[in-house]
């Protein structure tokens, strides 16, 4: 209950997407209710998808991966942020993230996307731009990389693999994702580029 109290937008969706993501592992016919398809969506149907589609995973490492980074810098943002506003930059980052990825494969017929990624990159990246001197840590390595560097690494990562991998994944997503956190942020939080800069400045 305290997190409901510190956070209740961030714990709704938090237990909102766990429940539609489990009940889409053992009634397999939601993913074709909730899925992103944009050969239709690009066609003026099933437009809800957009929202949908951040709602169910694939399997239950996509889950865990999404869940765990968005338990990770989701509830000290809404506390920045402000609950509405956290909000919004989740909803619109899940629209957002998707329009790319619409355009991109709106001819695509066999082309199919699911997963939160793009909004729990906003959240990730609209952190960084509170907290640019947070050490992160990653699996497999031993030391804390400032957010700022991971979050730079990650933006070049994702352009890069957008245009040369074949892993099934939707890096579109997680780039455009990327990019609606920092935007987002700097438009609805007033000073928040000098303090990311005072922060970098001062080492903290």
């Amino acid at each position: 209950m305290e997190y409901f109290n510190i956070a209740p937008v961030a714990s709704l969706i938090f237990v909102f997407t766990i429940v539609t993501s489990l009940y889409a592992f053992y009634d397999q016919s939601l993913y074709g209710k909730f899925m992103l398809h944009p050969f239709t969506v690009s066609r003026g149907r099933n437009v809800w998808t957009i929202i949908t589609s951040g709602l169910i995973h694939k399997d239950w490492m996509h889950l865990f991966f999404n869940m765990f980074t968005f338990v990770a810098f989701a509830f000290t943002l809404e506390r920045l942020l402000g609950s509405w506003q956290f909000g919004l930059l989740y909803f619109l980052s899940l629209i957002l993230s998707d329009l790319p990825t619409i355009f991109r494969h709106r001819e695509n017929f066999n082309y199919n996307s699911l997963g939160a990624s793009g909004a729990i990159s906003a959240v990730l990246f609209s952190f960084v731009l509170f907290s640019p001197m947070t050490k992160l840590y990653i699996m497999f390595i031993p030391i804390g990389i400032p957010a700022v560097v991971f979050g730079f690494l990650y933006l070049i990562y994702c352009a890069y693999a957008s245009r040369n991998s074949r892993d099934g994944i939707n890096h579109d997503a997680h780039f455009f994702g990327a990019l609606t956190g920092l935007i987002f942020t700097i438009i609805f939080v007033p000073g928040i580029l000098q303090n990311f800069i005072a922060a970098i400045m001062n080492g903290r």
